[in-house]
């Protein structure tokens, strides 16, 4: 707000006294006077203060000189044409009175009104300054001249001086004030309507524009600005009052702080003797306070005394495990190298069998080659003697006619016997050699048979097992643990139960596998093979919780076949293995490549596997050098290693891996399924063939010992047949005949062929018979090589299981070696707390010592204290405080009598103002509500007049009209009916032609002017738009409203010759004349002149 509100609110009830106003006397009744009470003593009556007397313009706008102009006391006509400088007069008047550039629409900024090529532009106006109301007349006397220079700049000063031209001030502050108490608003529409304020009421279709016109005209916008300020105000007084209590606190604490200091004055010798019974106190309650600490180290040091035998005991445990470990692994090292002796002594023999089982081998192939080029001499011969036989027998036909019908007979049987012996004999040779064929190939088949029949167990007992993982892969799809067996989700479940049942003091973890992960994917075959079946075990805290999970396990598992139990004590830390584990640059051990968030299985895996003592190597080639380099030397710590492909590697072992996949830790399931379905698949087919190939072995044995039992038979019916033809021949050949002496020759040939045939036969047998030894040594000597052999595979295999153990041995000899050190390092620890706590035991005895000694020489007698030292030091500390800060005072008594009775002072002094305050606040709010509702009763008021005077000024054009006021959303409706009465509706100003809209705008503007409190009025181009009809009502109108009101003073601007006007000495007319080229001053004329 500024200082024009304060000033205003402060000289308006001196003005409006004489005026409409609601006005309140000494009982508080408000009393009203209606607008014609005063008009008999106003007719003859001019105003006296704030009407303009002259008015002067230089440089100003468009025009060098205009004025000065003398206006009379009434009524002022300022006509001319455009051009002429009526709006300049207008514009000048605004600004001169400190309005605004943009309230005159003649321009955005007060440098635009200098006029174009000089530097300022001046404008000099006079107040009339008479009669009582007269702003400080002692300075200013009969009238006030207000002097305006605007610079080309923009800058605007002002000189106030007195009629006699004397500068009075030079502040606009002063000028304010003057305007206050005149009571003149030249932003008030209803003081001067420009022309472009009358030109936009008259097209505003704004009904909120009119009652912005109707408030500002009133005054009662500045009234609600001015009740809005002091509103905030009180809200901002009642903020102060909060901080004031605020600090009233504040005042109130400090206050008491110093009455208490005041009070204590006389307590110093008080406190003084409670101080030294204090420190008496202090002294043997620090003693009390060492003899408590002592006792739980004397507990402590007993109890861990107590311990050291568990420590003992457990160390010589391990000792003995130590040495049961080294005696197992060394016994399977003795059967080891006891196996290995037996299948180096069986190496040789085995080697000489197998050398004489191919010696056997080449002397059967001779024998048989030497059979078959016998058969073949033999089959030679054969053929000799059936041509020399042939010819024999030719000759004995051409003979047999000259012998008998007999003999001929005979030699023709004889004949035929003995062709038919050679085919016996040639048979049964065949046959023989069939049945030794058969016989192998019965032999052979059987061994195949047996073969097979063990190879096809070996493969239905993969399959079966490939089977189990397939669908334990497959149930791990939605659960991870079945991956380590079927039974294994349900015995989580029933540990979960156990636990949740309180059956274990700590819940056991496990499968072990289960707990960890992985960093190095290409590591997990290396990983499972190291581990073995500790993926599957279990860790237990204690023992009895070993039991009760052997419970559980009993029923999913058979006995034998249960997962591993360990029982190691729970921790949370993970063992500190700096010293033991291997470092290597380039390869992880297995503790480095897992990741493990339980501290119980690392623990675990280190106690059972020392996994931080195995380096994972991925290729075979770098795990040999690194672990069999020609040195002999392994990585420091490290005993063993193992590759990608699962292959164990000692320093001078290595042991190639069975298993090819991982099964527990593989990352993808999809991919492991596939790959088993895809095993299993291939499994099945060999299954299959081996089943086909069985059957087909079974088949040729079946037919092979058919065939064998066929060709004994026939072999026996051969010789039988041969026995009895040879018989028969020999009986007939003992029959005499006459032979003729050309057949001699022939049959000694014939008998010499025989005997060679007969040799050869013999030689044949005895091939055959040696063929035949040949063979039988050969399968006796195959037959002693292959138990040889199998012997050394049953060593080979009783070598793997001694290996295996031996491996499980070596590591528990480790884990055992561990488990020794790692308690000799914790009786070796334990032994150091206990000498820790001894020595600190002792001081603590001799610190003790000298407190007792220290205290008697304070307090000779003991006293029981109950109180804390710290308590204790904390109260001492405060006494000691208080008395210094009193023995500190104590000089200054009357300082602190002084500051208590200030204090007292200010506490009282602002507790009374936030008293007054609040009753100021209190009694304000009752003000305003009063104060709001004489503003709404005013406005009811103005407004009921404002329709009266409305209706009054229509009635006189024959019009009717409406006038709505809607104080709540602050619109008021104007509704006009031009003509007769009756005959038309009424209708919105909007819809009425330019003149009607012009008249009712006057009626309206003339309505505000009945109300409103201002010195003068001045209308710019009052009647645009009308027709001489509606002029001239308007102008007698306004003439009457004139002269009823003779203290007022109107000021007129219009282009219209105002020839027609009364001559009348209230009326002065300003004729204004068109600027001439050349002339610096526009010359005006003046009609009835005052």
């Amino acid at each position: 707000m500024s200082k024009r509100k304060s000033s205003n609110s402060r000289l308006t009830p001196d003005k409006r006294s004489r005026l409409s106003q609601p006005e309140t006397e000494e009982d508080g009744e408000p009393i009203y006077f209606s607008a014609g009470d005063g008009l008999s003593q106003s007719q003859s009556v001019t105003g006296e203060v704030g009407i303009i007397e002259s008015i002067s313009l230089r440089n100003f706008m468009c025009h060098s000189l205009l004025g000065p102009f003398a206006f009379g006391p009434n009524v002022n006509f300022v006509v001319g044409n455009n051009g002429s400088g009526k709006s300049a007069v207008l514009t000048a008047l605004i600004v001169a009175l400190g309005g605004k550039a943009l309230t005159t629409n003649r321009g955005s900024s007060l440098k635009g009104f200098v006029k174009e090529g000089e530097s300022s532009a001046d404008v000099s106006i006079t107040l009339r300054n008479r009669g009582r109301d007269a702003y400080k007349p002692e300075k200013f006397g009969q009238s006030i001249v207000v002097d305006l220079r605007i610079s080309s700049e923009g800058i605007r000063t002002y000189k106030l001086k007195s009629h006699t031209g004397q500068l009075v001030s030079a502040k606009k502050e002063e000028l304010v004030s003057i305007l206050d108490h005149f009571n003149i608003q030249v932003d008030n529409p209803v003081s001067i309507l420009t022309q472009e304020m009358s030109k936009h009421f008259l097209h505003s279709k704004g009904e909120g524009d009119k009652y912005k016109f109707f408030m500002k005209a009133t005054q009662l916008d500045q009234m609600k600005e001015d009740y809005s300020y002091i509103m905030k105000t009180k809200t901002l007084t009642q903020n102060t009052v909060e901080k004031h209590r605020e600090t009233l606190l504040e005042l109130k604490q400090k206050f008491r702080d110093k009455e208490e200091r005041y009070k204590s004055l006389a307590s110093l010798d008080e406190m003084q003797q409670k101080l030294n019974e204090l420190k008496n106190q202090m002294a043997w309650a620090l003693v009390a306070e060492m003899e408590q600490e002592m006792k739980p180290m004397k507990e402590q040091i007993t109890a861990e005394e107590r311990s050291t035998v568990k420590y003992d005991q457990k160390v010589e445990e391990w000792k003995g495990k130590v040495d049961e470990a080294n005696k197992i692994s060394k016994q399977l090292q003795d059967q080891l190298e006891s196996v290995s002796e037996r299948m180096q002594q069986l190496q040789p023999e085995c080697s000489e069998l197998k050398s004489r089982v191919q010696e056997r081998n080449r002397e059967l192939k001779t024998a048989e080659a030497a059979l078959h080029r016998k058969r073949t001499n033999l089959r030679d011969l054969e053929k000799d003697k059936d041509q020399l036989n042939k010819r024999i027998k030719e000759l004995k036909h051409s003979i047999s006619q000259m012998n008998s019908a007999d003999t001929q007979a005979r030699v023709e049987k004889m004949n035929h016997i003995q062709a038919e012996l050679e085919e016996l004999s040639f048979r049964d040779s065949t046959l023989a050699q069939q049945i030794d064929q058969f016989k192998q190939a019965c032999e052979s088949a059987k061994e195949r048979h047996a073969r097979m029949s063990r190879e096809r167990q070996d493969l239905q007992r993969a399959i079966d097992s490939k089977q189990r993982d397939l669908a334990a892969m497959e149930s791990s799809r939605n659960n991870q643990l079945r991956r380590f067996g079927e039974h294994i989700p349900a015995l989580m479940e029933a540990i979960d139960e156990a636990h949740h049942r309180g059956k274990f003091r700590m819940k056991p973890v496990g499968p072990l596998g289960f707990c960890i992960r992985l960093r190095d994917q290409d590591l997990a075959l290396a990983v499972e093979c190291c581990l073995k079946a500790l993926m599957l075990a279990f860790c237990c805290d204690n023992h009895a919780d070993e039991r009760e999970l052997e419970r559980i396990m009993g029923r999913f598992y058979q006995r034998g076949r249960r997962p591993q139990i360990i029982v190691s004590r729970f921790t949370n830390m993970l063992y500190n293995v700096g010293n033991r584990a291997v470092s290597h640059p380039d390869y992880p051990t297995v503790l480095q490549a897992l990741d493990i968030e339980n501290p119980v299985v690392a623990n675990c895996l280190i106690d059972m596997r020392g996994i931080e003592t195995i380096l994972l190597i991925k290729d075979n080639r770098d795990a040999r050098r690194v672990m069999q380099s020609k040195g002999g030397q392994a990585p420091r710590n490290c005993r063993e290693a193992f590759t990608r492909d699962g292959d164990q590697v000692y320093t001078n072992r290595y042991y190639s891996s069975e298993q090819h996949r991982a099964q527990y830790l593989s990352r993808d399931v999809e991919e492991e399924i596939r790959h088993l379905q895809s095993a299993l698949q291939t499994q099945r087919a060999q299954l299959d063939r081996f089943q086909q190939d069985m059957q087909q072995v079974g088949e040729e044995e079946r037919q092979n010992q058919t065939l064998l039992r066929r060709a004994y038979d026939d072999r026996k019916k051969v010789q039988e047949r041969s026995r009895k033809l040879q018989a028969e021949l020999t009986e007939l050949q003992n029959v005499e005949e006459p032979q003729s002496e050309d057949l001699k020759p022939l049959e000694e040939e014939l008998e010499e062929l025989s005997g060679r045939i007969s040799v050869c036969g013999e030689e044949f047998e005895a091939l055959r018979r040696q063929t035949q030894t040949c063979k039988k040594e050969y399968e006796e000597a195959e037959k002693v090589f292959r138990q040889k052999k199998e012997a050394v595979n049953s060593i080979v295999e009783e070598v793997e299981p001694i290996k295996e153990r031996l491996n499980n041995s070596d590591q528990e000899v480790e884990r055992s070696k561990h488990h020794r050190k790692h308690y000799e390092e914790k009786r070796k620890t334990h032994l150091q707390m206990i000498e820790t706590l001894k020595t600190s035991l002792n001081q603590k005895e001799q610190e003790l010592q000298a407190a007792i000694a220290k205290a008697s020489e304070i307090c000779p007698e003991r006293s029981d204290v109950r109180r804390t030292a710290k308590s204790l030091d904390s109260e001492i500390n405060r006494l000691k405080s208080k008395i210094n800060t009193q023995q500190d005072q104590q000089g200054h008594r009357d300082t602190i009598v002084r500051e208590y009775h200030e204090a007292r002072e200010k506490f009282g002094k602002i507790s009374r103002q936030v008293k007054g305050l609040d009753a100021f606040i209190h009694q304000l709010s009752k003000i305003m509500t009063t104060r709001h509702n004489v503003y709404a009763e005013m406005r009811m008021y103005l407004s009921v007049r404002c329709k009266y005077n409305f209706h009054s000024m229509l009635s006189q054009r024959g019009y009717k009209g409406k006038m709505i006021f809607d104080h709540k959303n602050e619109i008021l409706s104007i509704s006009v009916q031009p003509g007769e009465g009756g005959k038309a509706d009424l209708s919105d100003m909007r819809s009425l032609s330019g003149g009607e809209r012009s008249f009712s705008t006057v009626c309206f503007v003339l309505s505000l002017w009945e109300i409103a409190e201002v010195p003068f009025r001045a209308l710019d181009e009052f009647d645009v738009y009308m027709d001489m009809v509606n002029r001239r009502i308007s102008m007698d109108m306004m003439l009457k409203i004139a002269a009823s009101q003779r203290y007022r003073q109107f000021i007129f601007l219009t282009p219209q010759n105002m020839s027609s006007l009364p001559i009348n000495s209230l009326i002065r007319v300003l004729r204004l004349n068109d600027p001439e080229r050349g002339h610096s001053a526009l010359p005006f004329s003046q009609r009835n002149p005052e």
